[in-house]
């Protein structure tokens, strides 16, 4: 995966850095010095470079895998009906609900329920395309999961790397803002497809558990868009997910159904607002 990029990488380079100073430095200690200071300037800007363009939180994909791999039934009409798709107008919405439909499409996608992946597909293409990122889902795409509906892990690389291409180019296209729209929709709609399942599937451990590692994942969000609340439309965003920080703030390290309920009326709450 690509987020684990800066982490195997970073390390490399800084030490290749480091040997080539030494090296230089046997010659002439102060060049070496100063090479060194400018090298590992150059390994701080790489990383910020390549952590920058990764798509930031787990991708609603390998959320969703944990539901498939329980073997926790795909549940109908839970998801954002795809005639919503002409509705979102503005390009706060567009990138929000591409977001959502993403995590849509990978609910669909790891049950192989082969229509419902043509029709998020779809839905994601008519907002894509109004975001000038048509060539991430076109018809390879599909037939990529369809030679892999067998393989789930598989599929969710296939997934994870649409997500982290969506996610590439708006940041590489100075659209930071949008691209945290993007991962805030489809987290939040990763956790309603998983809460709403766990309505009638409590006694599943995973699922329990799975709610409580999201909490460092939304941690994380809210960490990363910290530096660009002065943007309104991402600061409208960020407050509107206070329900789920006030729930998510008083949790322990395990589950009651309360609990449950109660992450899943947050969530709720905050998914009404987005998918309109």
């Amino acid at each position: 995966m690509k987020k684990t990029i800066a982490v195997i990488i970073l390390p490399l380079l800084i030490t290749g850095f480091s040997f080539m100073t030494s090296c230089n430095s046997c010659k002439n200690r102060k060049v070496g010095e100063e090479r060194k200071k400018i090298e590992m300037g150059q390994a701080d800007t790489l990383e910020k470079e390549i952590q920058s363009n990764v798509y930031p939180l787990p991708t609603s994909a390998e959320v969703i895998k944990m539901l498939a791999d329980l073997e926790v039934g795909y549940t109908f009409g839970i998801t954002n009906p795809v005639s919503k798709a002409k509705r979102y107008i503005t390009s706060t919405d567009k990138a929000i609900n591409m977001g959502v439909f993403g995590a849509d499409l990978s609910y669909a996608t790891l049950y192989n329920m082969n229509q419902e992946v043509l029709n998020y597909l779809g839905a994601i293409r008519t907002l894509a395309n109004e975001l000038n990122m048509s060539r991430i889902y076109d018809e390879t795409l599909y037939d990529k999961i369809k030679l892999n509906f067998d393989n789930r892990d598989e599929l969710v690389k296939i997934l994870t790397e649409a997500f982290d291409k969506t996610y590439s180019y708006l940041v590489d296209n100075d659209q930071q803002v949008h691209a945290l729209l993007v991962v805030g929709g489809a987290w939040v709609e990763g956790m309603y497809l998983t809460t709403h399942v766990s309505l009638q599937s409590y006694h599943y451990a995973g699922i329990s558990r799975n709610l409580l590692e999201q909490k460092k994942s939304f941690d994380l969000y809210l960490e990363i868009t910290g530096p660009y609340l002065s943007d309104p439309v991402l600061k409208e965003f960020v407050d509107n997910l206070q329900p789920i920080k006030d729930v998510y703030k008083d949790l322990g390290t395990s589950l009651t159904q309360k609990n449950i309920d109660d992450i899943s009326l947050a969530i709720g709450g905050v998914r009404a607002k987005i998918v309109k």
